[in-house]
């Protein structure tokens, strides 16, 4: 069964309802989130309405420091295991080039973005467009970041099974960057971002964020799997998109 604190609508979302009933969350205090399953022909929606979801297991996300949390993790997984049989110490260095195992603190705050909703409201109908069997979920959170949290779901859990902590995390992105939680899947997260770094210098810090945040993004992800090239695909992209092997 869901989560109690989750409703989750019998037929896929259609567009624009993401936006109203986000228009509407400060007077229900129910966050949208558009969830997608495992398998897209999963009647149950795994995980949501498959009972694979923990809210009890989680801990309060306000119990946490982000910027302590990001330096934990860079530090976890820049640290070089010399037994490591898939990259030699130099090689993992390589990847979090160039800043090796230093965590190079966050990235500075972008200013206030008015339209941080609007955008999140076009971003939704994008991500339905490419995904159109998702579901509407309505979380009882007072944001996005709590949302995953409160709904009990534990894609990063093979890294650490506290959603709790990446919920700090996206709350400081949330004021910091405007972004906004719009979509969530077995082990992937979609956010809009209004206030994305511009030059190259904060595109490499928030990429640093990001491989503490979700190293598989970088590991995993698009080649060459480096921290600079990674970089290069944020700046000015109000888009980020994270999955955990």
């Amino acid at each position: 069964m869901p989560s109690q604190l989750l409703r989750l609508s019998d037929e896929p979302a259609t567009a624009g309802l993401w936006a109203r009933m986000q228009a509407e969350h400060s007077h229900s205090g129910q966050w949208p989130l558009l969830l997608h399953a495992l398998d897209p022909d999963d009647a149950e929606v795994r995980p949501w309405g498959f009972g694979e979801v923990f809210p009890e297991a989680m801990s309060a996300p306000a119990s946490h420091d982000p910027a302590t949390l990001l330096a934990t993790w860079w530090a976890t997984y820049t640290a070089v295991d010399e037994d490591d049989d898939m990259l030699s110490a130099d090689q993992r260095l390589g990847v979090t080039a160039p800043f090796g195992q230093s965590w190079p603190g966050r990235a500075p705050r972008r200013e206030a973005v008015p339209s941080a909703d609007q955008l999140a409201a076009g971003y939704a109908d994008v991500f339905l467009a490419a995904h159109p069997r998702s579901r509407l979920g309505l979380v009882t959170a007072a944001s996005g970041a709590d949302a995953l949290t409160a709904a009990g779901w534990s894609g990063p859990a093979n890294y650490d099974n506290d959603t709790a902590k990446f919920s700090a995390v996206l709350a400081d992105w949330e004021n910091r960057f405007g972004a906004r939680v719009i979509a969530v899947g077995f082990s992937t997260l979609h956010l809009s971002v209004a206030a994305p770094p511009t030059t190259e210098a904060d595109a490499l810090l928030v990429a640093a964020e990001h491989f503490a945040f979700c190293p598989d993004n970088i590991w995993q992800g698009r080649w060459p799997y480096t921290l600079t090239a990674y970089a290069e695909r944020l700046t000015n992209v109000h888009n980020w998109n994270f999955w955990w092997d």
